[in-house]
């Protein structure tokens, strides 16, 4: 895990980036924001009480010099702000109500990132995920061509790294929106140092069962291969062809993947969340995430339950995105 990290690190180290934390009051926050402008690796912006959050980090020994604090009660652009709200959602927010949801920080740090005055946000240690997600729908919105964005976990286990998709968002995506997560996952595993060869997992190899599920994935990889004809991808397959060579010789002995998959696209978000957790608790993989894909900026979600060091890392892996 930690090699993991230190890669980050080192790319984007020199790229002066700016991660906004509309959560800049909460202790875990400001301990990752202290960390990580002690090591000159990005500079975090804080939103809040100037004097209440240098009151906090003083109460439970953080330095957060290296940090920029924004109170958007005294942000000097808060008009062109409004105007610039009102204009992205093209008629669907008068002023007046941009102005009340401007009040809200996820949506003023979702607007510093549309606006450029961050990289990229990472919010959800107070928020529930639709409170960071909704924002960055309706402002920063999805990629020309993606019509949904997605969540992904890099599963690791010492020198082992995949991608698990979509373990977060889509409860029940159909065949467009599998193979548009499937290609997006490519692209984040790339991030990560994965050269992708993508799974698209089902309950049946190469039409071992035949059923409308069965169909959707068979379905999405054909759309895939047509929106990346570069990808190497291929399914449907059960999880033991796509990932044991010898099973794939014997299930899919034709397949590109030859047992060797790395990035795994799940049919739904159940399995997909049943999934990672299965390896993370009993195969003992670190499970990284949720990330997510598809936006134009990146925005990335926290667990209620994170700590400091999930903060530290979510916002490594928001900047290398940028």
């Amino acid at each position: 895990m930690s090699n993991l990290f230190e890669t980050i690190e080192s790319t984007i180290i020199n790229q002066d980036k700016h991660i906004v934390f509309p959560e800049g009051q909460d202790e875990r926050i400001l301990e990752a924001a202290g960390k990580l402008g002690a090591a000159g690796i990005l500079t975090p912006v804080l939103l809040g009480n100037k004097t209440n959050i240098k009151h906090k980090a003083e109460e439970i020994g953080v330095d957060v010099s290296a940090s920029k604090i924004v109170d958007p009660a005294e942000f000097p652009e808060f008009e062109l702000m409004v105007e610039t709200f009102v204009e992205r959602r093209k008629g669907k927010a008068t002023a007046e109500e941009a102005r009340e949801l401007l009040q809200n920080e996820n949506y003023f740090g979702t607007m510093l990132v549309y606006m450029n005055q961050a990289d990229g946000l990472v919010s959800g240690a107070a928020h529930a995920t639709a409170e960071t997600v909704r924002p960055a729908l309706q402002i920063i919105k999805t990629k020309e061509g993606i019509k949904k964005t997605s969540g992904v976990f890099i599963m690791v286990r010492g020198e082992e790294k995949y991608v698990f998709a979509d373990c977060a968002i889509n409860i029940a995506p159909d065949s467009q929106d599998l193979a548009e997560i499937a290609v997006e996952s490519g692209e984040t595993a790339k991030l990560f140092d994965v050269d992708p060869r993508v799974a698209m997992l089902s309950f049946s190899t190469k039409g071992s069962a035949k059923s409308d599920e069965t169909n959707k994935v068979v379905e999405a990889v054909k759309l895939a291969k047509e929106k990346n004809p570069d990808l190497v991808i291929d399914g449907e397959f059960q999880f033991d062809a796509a990932f044991v060579p010898s099973v794939a010789k014997k299930k899919a002995p034709d397949s590109v993947l030859e047992g060797k998959a790395n990035v795994f696209i799940f049919p739904s978000l159940e399995a997909g969340n049943i999934g990672y957790k299965i390896a993370q608790r009993l195969g003992g993989f670190q499970a990284v995430g949720p990330i997510l894909q598809g936006l134009n900026q990146p925005v990335n979600d926290l667990s209620r339950g994170c700590n400091a060091d999930d903060v530290y890392h979510l916002a490594l892996i928001t900047a290398a995105q940028s």
